[in-house]
């Protein structure tokens, strides 16, 4: 269950629950130049702070800065209606640069358009400069809506692996003409579909209320989100300092796809060697460290739509020959299973101290946890926070530390 995220990461605590205080956030689309300092300067206090700390890692686009969003929404009372307003040109961004990328691949990849109209509007938004306009016009959203219309597109849309797309590009296109009215206020779901790069560290803390019958109070939780970026992993050693517990995102959805900044390398093999580099590093050895293997609703999708990771993973067809598992029913089920034994094959290796990064020799003896998540699912999320309670009873809290 999810909640058994949550049920690891307590038990790797040692320390006594803080006493009530005000919450507080930083809001993670800011990443001042001053935030890192403060954050670092955060993470140095001494052991009788008692704040759970959790460093959020993996690749770019993983779903790092969604769990940051899901964190405030369930636990800082979401976002008020200027913040929302906040997030449009990010919004507007997102959409922009979506039919850019699919009006500009359609000549790549072979696809003609279907219609002179659609012709017309590709014509118009390729003389657009690549940043979004600030205000959605008629004659904008009409050259947009007709390409979105169009079959060529879609075909262009089907064939988003082999060029860098945003995950939630369809779903912005798809609301387009709700997106596009002058009175339009993001909704919760557009700001969980939003994205922005992360170029920095940025922190989200939060309390969560624990049971009366286990003496009530609150235990307060910090998250730091770095950017998951080649270029942005040389700051991820500054945060490493009183992390109690690693959530590492991996997306499965990206069996398909290469990276943005890489175009040869694949991106579940890369974020397999990244997830490698966490587990055997030094630094973070005494924390506990859970896995969200994430976006897997995308990767149903893709499945379904005649994708295979046999195509880029040959070994997954020897895993399919295993005696059948009990909860392997089909395609999905059996390629979320062979992305988790990818994890598990690599806890399990023995390794020898190469670089002064790495623990000493041997094999780890610390737990993973794995969980399967859908990020922008709210659901979701805050099941993992109610199951928190619930394993809480069924153990021996003093055993954990907590009171």
């Amino acid at each position: 269950m999810i909640g058994d995220l949550f049920f690891g990461l307590l038990r790797c605590l040692r320390q006594q629950p803080a006493k009530p205080a005000a919450v507080m956030a930083q809001k993670e689309d800011q990443f001042p130049v001053a935030l890192d300092h403060h954050v670092l300067k955060d993470l140095s206090k001494g052991a009788r702070d008692t704040t759970v700390k959790i460093l959020l890692l993996g690749t770019a686009e993983s779903g790092k800065t969604t769990i940051i969003k899901q964190m405030r929404i369930l636990h800082i009372n979401g976002f008020t209606d200027d913040e929302r307003r906040e997030k449009i040109p990010e919004i507007y961004q997102n959409i922009h640069e979506s039919i850019l990328q699919l009006v500009g691949q359609m000549g790549a990849l072979g696809i003609d358009f279907g219609s002179c109209t659609s012709e017309r509007s590709a014509d118009y938004i390729l003389s657009l400069p690549g940043s979004a306009p600030e205000y959605m016009n008629e004659e904008y959203c009409d050259h947009v809506t007709t390409l979105w219309n169009d079959v060529g597109i879609r075909a262009c849309y089907d064939r988003s692996n082999e060029f860098p797309l945003l995950d939630s590009a369809k779903y912005f296109l798809d609301n387009f003409v709700r997106i596009s009215d002058a009175e339009y206020i993001p909704s919760t779901e557009d700001i969980l579909h939003s994205r922005k790069i992360t170029t920095g560290i940025s922190q989200i803390t939060f309390r969560v209320p624990i049971p009366k019958s286990m003496g009530g109070g609150e235990q307060q939780f910090q998250m730091y989100d770095v950017g998951g970026q080649r270029d942005q992993r040389n700051k991820w050693i500054q945060v490493f300092e009183g992390i109690q517990a690693v959530l590492f995102l991996i997306s499965c959805s990206e069996f398909d796809q290469n990276l943005r900044e890489d175009p040869g390398q694949n991106r579940l093999q890369e974020a397999l060697k990244l997830f490698r580099a966490v587990w055997q590093n030094r630094f973070l050895a005494s924390a506990g460290l859970i896995v969200f293997l994430n976006k897997y609703d995308i990767m149903e999708r893709k499945i379904r739509a005649g994708k295979h990771i046999v195509d880029y993973f040959p070994e997954y067809e020897d895993f399919c020959k295993r005696p059948q598992q009990d909860n392997c029913f089909g395609e999905s089920d059996w390629t979320k299973m062979f992305i988790k034994q990818k994890l598990v094959d690599i806890t399990q290796e023995p390794f020898k101290r190469h670089s002064r990064n790495q623990v000493d020799m041997g094999t780890s003896e610390r737990e993973c946890y794995y969980h399967f998540t859908v990020a922008t699912d709210t659901r979701c999320i805050r099941d993992v926070f109610c199951d928190v309670q619930k394993m809480i009873l069924s153990e021996n809290v003093s055993s954990m530390g907590l009171f």
